[in-house]
């Protein structure tokens, strides 16, 4: 019988001594609802973003947040539940959450069981739920049971970010504020005020291109415009009182 051929497997290639190895190029993360540089040129135009601030603030003359709420602390907890979550649901939730803890020092104490059945629709409950106990034992241990007014304070709070300490801020408070939700964080790259899909960039991005004295306003105008108009699937443009003259995105995803 013909003795088999055994096939050589092929040494493996091995680098020479002091070669560093190739390195995988990362992708680059595709950031949504960019226009174009060209379209945005001007974009940021203290005559441009005055002329959409006009409008804007014309169009939704009344805006402020949709959440239901009667002191400081009621929209503190209710913004807490907003987070991935429609304001129309967290008003269905919150009237009997209120009812059973009115207080931050009836919440502070509440059993994390009960509270995950009464906000469980908002989703991610578990979460939430333990984020509404700890602001609540924030407020009591460290501030007498008052929401404080300083961002610092109420971003250490637990569950509260800037985009919550803000909504207080600027809603109750009377201070400007720039609240970045997904609304604002869309449409302000649509309008192209920021590049940038991360919420404290655009914060920024925002404070240097809106006058100071516009921030809330223009901040809860920018939501209800992403609502109703600009939404993030199919906005509709023609509708869009800024129309193709204000806006470097119209009809480019329509």
């Amino acid at each position: 019988m013909a003795a088999r051929k055994v096939a050589r497997k092929a040494a493996p290639t091995v680098a020479p001594q002091g070669t560093p190895k190739r390195k995988r190029a990362t992708p680059r993360k595709r950031i949504r609802f960019l226009p174009p540089r060209e379209r945005a040129q001007g974009a940021t135009s203290p005559e441009h973003v005055g002329r959409v601030i006009e409008i804007l603030l014309h169009e939704y003359a009344e805006a402020t947040t949709a959440l239901d709420h009667r002191s400081p602390f009621e929209l503190l907890a209710a913004t807490i539940l907003s987070a991935q979550c429609t304001d129309a649901r967290v008003n269905i939730v919150t009237p009997a959450l209120f009812r059973r803890y009115p207080t931050p020092a009836a919440l502070a104490t509440a059993e994390p069981a009960e509270l995950e059945v009464m906000i469980h629709s908002t989703g991610f409950f578990r979460s939430k739920a333990k984020s509404l106990i700890g602001m609540a034992q924030g407020l009591v241990q460290h501030h007498g049971g008052a929401v404080p007014t300083n961002i610092d304070d109420l971003t250490a709070l637990p569950g509260v970010g800037r985009k919550t300490a803000n909504v207080v801020r600027g809603t109750l408070f009377e201070q400007q504020a720039v609240i970045v939700d997904t609304h604002c964080s869309r449409l302000s790259r649509r309008l192209g005020w920021s590049r940038s899909d991360d919420p404290v960039r655009i914060e920024q991005d925002l404070m240097k291109v809106l006058p100071p004295d516009t921030w809330t306003d223009v901040s809860h105008s920018l939501v209800l415009h992403g609502r109703a108009i600009c939404r993030s699937r199919k906005p509709q443009c023609l509708r869009c009182p800024l129309g193709d003259e204000l806006c470097p995105s119209f009809m480019l995803e329509s």
